[in-house]
């Protein structure tokens, strides 16, 4: 039987989000040479949709037929803090009621998130995302996972990953023996399991193999609220104070001190551009006590200050 998937596009989602989660599909029906899956691109009020690379992508169905499909995916990207639409939540609701199938990739977790989907549920979503979304619903189960399948919902964190979960879903539905044959297809060595780590390692990240350095920045992302003293960050990663600053000069060219305030710094940044959060909030969330020490270091750090970050970008992820 043919399975019929929608993919609901919202402003500003990046094309590769779309190409991962829509291509297995044609390659399944060309491996099988079956029509084991049917797909269409929806958009609300049937209007076409602008991508984050500035291409413009026509609906092939009307939103208001996505009752008759089996898996509607929400495809969104940076633009999508910013939408806050009764119609779409109302929209989404009525087809989980209708026993659809609902996906997100990237940051279309939000969406589902917003139309109150996700209780009781485990999602996941881009990791620039992760910190606003469990900002803004505090109750949510966010894995941070590659991807999630939990009953009729699965989502994915963006980029790539989206070709990871489509292969699953495919292994699932058709067998592992197809959805190999599809992986190697797309060059795509394996399908990656769904708890392998999507940032990029940190020893690649900043270059650096001392085990006990890479200890201390682990630390140091993991204690971004509430922030640690850099003694106790030492000792926790086995060294002394002495050796965690020489660490630091050497490998980083950077004092811990500073590296760890632009950790918190960053964080603050993403929560700015992706959550309605009031700065005060922000500056908590990162671990500042003084909404007025929080603007100074923002500013030099990005020679602007925290309202000027929000009111010029409005509420906009970064990537994706």
């Amino acid at each position: 039987m043919t399975e019929r998937f929608g993919f609901f596009l919202l402003p500003g989602f990046s094309t590769i989000s779309l190409s991962v989660v829509m291509e297995p599909l044609r390659m399944a029906n060309r491996s099988t040479q079956a029509t084991l899956f049917e797909w269409f691109i929806l958009s609300q009020d049937d209007q076409p949709v602008i991508t984050s690379s500035g291409l413009s992508i026509a609906p092939t169905i009307p939103w208001q037929q996505a009752h008759e499909l089996d898996v509607v995916i929400v495809v969104a990207g940076m633009d999508v803090h910013a939408i806050h639409d009764d119609n779409i939540s109302r929209w989404l609701r009525n087809l989980a009621r209708q026993q659809l199938t609902l996906g997100a990739v990237s940051t279309g977790t939000l969406l589902l998130a917003r139309a109150k989907l996700l209780q009781d549920k485990v999602c996941t979503i881009h990791w620039e995302n992760i910190d606003g979304l469990r900002e803004e619903h505090p109750n949510l189960n966010v894995s941070g996972e590659l991807y999630e399948f939990d009953n009729r919902l699965m989502t994915s964190s963006g980029g790539v990953s989206g070709l990871d979960m489509m292969l699953h879903y495919i292994a699932l539905k058709h067998g592992e023996v197809l959805a190999n044959e599809l992986a190697e297809m797309c060059i795509h060595p394996k399908i990656r399991p769904a708890h392998e780590d999507h940032r990029m390692a940190l020893q690649t990240k900043f270059n650096v193999t001392h085990p006990r350095l890479i200890k201390a920045i682990e630390i140091m992302q993991d204690h971004v609220e509430e922030p640690m003293a850099l003694f106790d960050v030492a000792q926790q990663a086995g060294l002394s104070l002495r050796q965690l600053e020489r660490l630091f000069r050497d490998k980083l060219s950077q004092r811990p001190a500073v590296f760890y305030l632009q950790l918190r710094l960053q964080r603050a940044r993403l929560l700015l551009q992706q959550t309605a959060l009031s700065v005060m909030n922000v500056a908590t969330a990162c671990g500042f006590n003084s909404a007025t020490y929080f603007a100074k270091c923002y500013r030099k750090q990005y020679q602007r200050s925290p309202r000027d970050e929000r009111s010029n970008d409005g509420a906009l992820g970064t990537s994706q």
